[in-house]
């Protein structure tokens, strides 16, 4: 571990020595994650791009690319694009980027799974705005806005998201 890397713990996401609030997966965190099981992923994972709208928020860092209304997640486990940014019109399973709601507002893209994803391992791991204090991702990290904003500028792309093995069931 360095000084630079997220590491979650039962308190919450430590980073550059504050513990912030978080959510995780309605599934909790999983040794042997699967599409769909809503659960967070044990493991080190490298941090590999940020997104943000930028009709909704200034450019949070300076290798932050802008989300657009046609950005899509493909989720399908069936397809060749499974766990990669689409464009839409996409006929496969996905989920959109640009939501009505501010969760996706900003993501920090995780290398769960990525960028040769094995099929059905899970896709879509960000870091994005929770819902509310408390309430789970599908298998995400969630911050609260303003956490989310002020960490994206320091992150950089040796920052990682650490989820250790002992916070598994």
């Amino acid at each position: 571990m360095t000084p630079a890397d997220m590491v979650l713990t039962r308190q919450g996401l430590r980073f550059l020595g504050r513990v912030l609030p978080c959510t995780i997966g309605r599934g909790g965190v999983t040794r042997d994650k699967r599409e769909g099981d809503g659960a967070t992923p044990v493991g080190v994972h490298r941090i590999v791009g940020m997104l943000y709208r930028p009709d909704r928020m200034v450019r949070p860092a300076d290798w932050a690319l802008p989300l657009g209304p046609r950005d899509l997640w493909s989720d399908d486990p069936r397809h060749e694009d499974y766990n990669l940014m689409v464009r839409a019109p996409y006929p496969h399973s996905h989920e959109r980027l640009s939501r009505a709601d501010p969760m996706y507002d900003l993501i920090i893209l995780t290398g769960w799974n990525w960028p040769r994803a094995e099929r059905g391992r899970g896709s879509a791991i960000f870091i994005h705005q929770w819902r509310r204090p408390g309430a789970p991702t599908a298998g995400c990290i969630g911050l609260s806005r303003q956490d989310l904003r002020s960490i994206a500028p320091l992150i950089r792309y040796t920052t990682r998201l650490i989820v250790p093995d002992a916070l598994a069931d």
